[in-house]
């Protein structure tokens, strides 16, 4: 039943969840290692900093699964990799999603499982094999009652931007977000738009799919505080932030920090009182 395991990962107080993602180095991309290199030990750290969720692969979801700890982070169980990153790419892009994912993700006592829904310009062969791996996702996840997780992104060329290159157009994200609504996200995972404060309307377009909101490339602390706070009051329903976490000095006191704003109200300027 997928309401037992969405209870699992939003908070039963707030109705949100703040989700810290360690799955990148699924897509063999050096500078995503960054902070998990002893990935046992980002886990670890994590589970008692105590957000609602980690997003992990198949390989390292057991860092998670093993600890003997009452009431860790729930998994999030990343299903597909891509070779979609990098400065300069591939000659031929994919996204291939791994066998058996639901069985794998069941297995793994996961609470979630994740894809992704690429918009990346002049590769529309890239698009269909999301697509498809979604549509083959879908109806196993209902069957299984597991909860699907879609990110839609939006990409900028890569020969303008370079590396890790999300666009922020709304423009983009909204029609991309709704299209992951329609093929059946029960939770959908979308970038922050360029001007924050139009992000009620990706909200509006997810239909009472609740979103929660990916934390990108790094940024200040005040920065990532404060544009939580402002995507939260817009009906964002969480976050998924990962090299905001990782990569930061002290990765234990800034998730306490986001999760002071996610589910206690704290202000941006009083929560960053916790990275003290």
């Amino acid at each position: 039943m997928k309401t037992a395991r969405l209870h699992r990962l939003f908070n039963p107080r707030t109705g949100r969840c703040f989700d810290v993602a360690l799955d990148h180095g699924f897509f063999n991309e050096g500078s995503f290692l960054a902070g998990i290199e002893n990935l046992p030990q980002a886990v670890a750290t994590l589970v008692a900093a105590a957000p609602d969720a980690i997003q992990l692969t198949v390989g390292q979801a057991p860092h998670l699964q093993k600890t003997p700890v009452r009431g860790k982070p729930a998994l999030v169980l990343r299903t597909d990799v891509a070779n979609v990153y990098g400065t300069q790419l591939p000659r031929a892009l994919f996204s291939r999603m791994i066998e058996e994912p639901v069985v794998q993700a069941l297995r793994l006592d996961a609470a979630c499982v994740v894809v992704n829904l690429f918009c990346i310009p002049d590769q529309p062969g890239l698009a269909d094999q999301c697509i498809q791996n979604i549509n083959r996702l879908k109806p196993i996840c209902d069957h299984y009652g597991m909860p699907l997780m879609i990110e839609p992104l939006v990409f900028q060329p890569n020969a303008r931007a370079g590396g890790y290159m999300v666009d922020g157009d709304p423009a983009k994200i909204i029609p991309l977000v709704r299209q992951a609504v329609e093929l059946g996200a029960d939770i959908i995972k979308a970038d922050p738009t360029d001007d924050l404060s139009l992000y009620h309307k990706v909200i509006e377009i997810a239909g009472g799919i609740p979103v929660l909101v990916r934390g990108g490339s790094k940024a200040p602390e005040a920065e990532i505080l404060a544009r939580t706070a402002a995507l939260l009051a817009q009906g964002a329903a969480g976050i998924v932030y990962g090299r905001n976490i990782i990569q930061h000095p002290q990765p234990a006191k800034i998730t306490r920090a986001l999760m002071a704003v996610v589910h206690d109200g704290v202000t941006p300027a009083d929560a960053l009182a916790f990275l003290q």
